[in-house]
């Protein structure tokens, strides 16, 4: 059957019709169009569904992941009733959800993460988001677990076992994180068997010059210190304890300056210098006997090795942000809920998109009370984003109903 015509892209607003929802307050509806228009799938006609909307359902299922992909919808869209004059929302089944998905894919809320997710923290309201000025972030890897299905096990893989393989295969994801606030900057997803290294390398273009670089071991190698060092942060890393660093000059404070050299691909490239930080915790249980750094702040006075040392271990900020999307936003769910590689994608940036809603949400009362991040309950603020996101269609448009269309 034939559809009317609607305006394209930069012409919609849903922002009336989810003017309360926070997903739309974090991620702007008119941005959004602007990566659907961008991307060339953005809706053309008028729809029950528009692909806008459908944008929010990927992030909305995050945080509903206990209910129906139906349900999910009838959240999202209770704005959009609006537009036809019906009392509730049109109903769409799980087949029409699937193909607008299938439509939209992976790439607009990739792109979504990079425009949106902006970092927080300021140094009036914040001032332990910073050292001597610099912002520090983490970044670090992990792995989930998808759906048993022949798409995903092509892309992504199983795990080993001592019987042949996991029962799920797993998707292997890196996150770079604003540590004080839990701000999610950049993502990336890839197949388990990826190297960490090569998952996490495309967030090193969200670096700048501003920014501290806190990462573990693993990352150390001539070439992993080189392409991050080029973005200009700052490194602070951790060094496995059995990495061969001479020592080339001892500093007051303990630490000393020495050298990562190329290996044999990179030829006649120039010695890196680096600053060498080795501390122990002493009656701390588990602790090993020796801990050691790198990092491009070559100056003991301006960055004493006692104060790196402290500091690094905000690095461990970045595993309680795995433990807010795996533990809180999945909800013991175990794996997530899309049979192809392309929608677990899709589904991976859109559970990050959530994630930093809740966080933006959180930041809100952090900054305005001048309190820290750590003293205010991602959990509750979760549930109060998701209560507020159901009311999303109890505000009225900015111009009357009898003149408007529903436009995606």
């Amino acid at each position: 059957m034939a559809r009317t015509k609607a305006v394209l892209g930069h012409g919609a607003r849903l922002s009336d019709f989810l003017s309360a929802s926070l997903l739309a307050r974090v991620v702007p509806a008119q941005v959004v169009n602007e990566v659907l228009d961008a991307h060339g799938c953005n809706s053309q006609r008028i729809r029950s569904f528009p692909a806008v909307a459908g944008v929010y359902y990927c992030m909305a299922l995050s945080l509903y992941p206990e209910a129906a992909y139906e349900e999910v919808f009838s959240v999202v869209s209770q704005g959009l009733a609006w537009a036809s004059g019906a009392a509730e929302p049109a109903g769409v089944n799980k087949a029409t959800i699937s193909r607008l998905r299938s439509r939209i894919g992976s790439a607009p809320l990739r792109d979504l993460v990079g425009r949106c997710c902006s970092v927080m923290a300021d140094p009036a309201s914040h001032p332990e988001a910073f050292y001597k000025g610099l912002r520090l972030v983490a970044i670090d890897g992990s792995n989930f677990e998808v759906p048993d299905e022949a798409d995903n096990v092509n892309s992504f893989g199983y795990p080993g076992s001592r019987t042949g393989h996991s029962g799920y295969p797993q998707a292997q994801c890196a996150i770079l994180v604003e540590c004080a606030t839990h701000a999610i900057l950049a993502a990336n997803i890839g197949p388990y068997r990826t190297g960490e290294w090569d998952v996490c390398e495309p967030l090193l273009q969200r670096l700048d010059g501003t920014m501290l670089l806190l990462a573990d071991r693993g990352f150390d190698g001539f070439d992993h210190w080189l392409k991050a060092k080029s973005t200009d942060a700052q490194l602070l890393w951790r060094c496995r304890n059995n990495r061969q660093l001479p020592v080339l000059q001892e500093l007051d404070d303990g630490s000393y300056l020495s050298a990562l050299h190329p290996g044999p691909a990179n030829g006649d490239e120039a010695t890196i210098t680096v600053r060498v930080i080795e501390y122990s915790l002493p009656g701390m249980a588990d602790a090993q006997p020796r801990y050691r750094l790198l990092t491009t702040l070559l100056d003991c006075e301006v960055a004493p090795a006692m104060e790196l040392a402290k500091l690094y271990h905000q690095r461990w900020e970045i595993e309680g942000v795995f433990d807010e999307l795996k533990t809180h936003l999945l909800r013991g769910r175990r794996v997530l809920r899309s049979k192809t590689a392309e929608l677990v994608r899709q589904e991976f940036y859109g559970w990050v998109l959530a994630h930093y809603a809740v966080r933006w949400l959180l930041h809100q009362g952090a900054a305005r009370h001048r309190m820290s991040h750590s003293q205010l309950s991602f959990k509750g603020h979760l549930e109060l984003l998701k209560r507020t996101q159901s009311r999303s269609g109890n505000f009225p448009p900015t111009e009357p109903k009898t003149s408007r269309p529903l436009v995606a």
